[in-house]
């Protein structure tokens, strides 16, 4: 991992739900986080640079992914160094399939985020209706403690909310993210 430096927000979320997605969304690129229809394809957390100013992080998937037990668990570990430690966090953004929200490893992992300053983005809302879209959104909400955003890369829906709080919190940057 780079040294420690401006605030950072992580992505987390399970293989294949759209965080490397969210990431080029949200700055406005194409391919700048590599995604791909395989899940477990980020296999390494990925910085990327705001200038001086901030770092998103792109951390590799949890769940399933086509990946050796081995691989899977050295993941688990880093990615639990890198959250437990990490004292430039900022705040994370889960991200969290709209179709199928709130897995049993969803809630493994905000149980183990504790009082972590928290987004969660409900990706794929293009997939749903405007009422499936509201019942996820407020089923979610009512589960979480922290905000919930309805998300698409595809339509761009809640794209510039999201832009718009993740500025507040580097503008307010809280240590460790609480």
């Amino acid at each position: 991992m780079p040294p420690a430096g401006p605030p950072e927000i992580a992505f987390a979320g399970r293989s294949n739900v759209g965080k490397s997605s969210a990431i080029n969304a949200l700055l406005g690129r194409k391919r700048l986080a590599f995604t791909s229809k395989t899940p477990g394809r980020t296999q390494t957390i990925n910085f990327f640079s705001l200038g001086e100013t901030a770092r998103l992080v792109d951390l590799p998937g949890y769940g399933f992914a086509r990946v050796p037990k081995a691989t899977r668990a050295q993941w688990q570990q880093l990615v639990g160094a890198y959250l437990s430690s990490r004292e430039t966090l900022a705040g994370m953004v889960v991200i969290m399939d709209a179709r199928h929200p709130l897995t049993p490893l969803d809630a493994q992992l905000l149980a183990f985020l504790g009082e972590v300053r928290l987004l969660v983005l409900l990706s794929k809302a293009d997939k749903l209706t405007r009422v499936q879209q509201k019942h996820a959104l407020s089923a979610v909400a009512a589960s979480v403690k922290g905000e919930t955003l309805l998300f698409s890369s595809v339509t761009r829906q809640g794209v510039e909310d999201c832009r718009d709080l993740l500025e507040q919190w580097l503008r307010q940057p809280s240590p460790a993210g609480r």
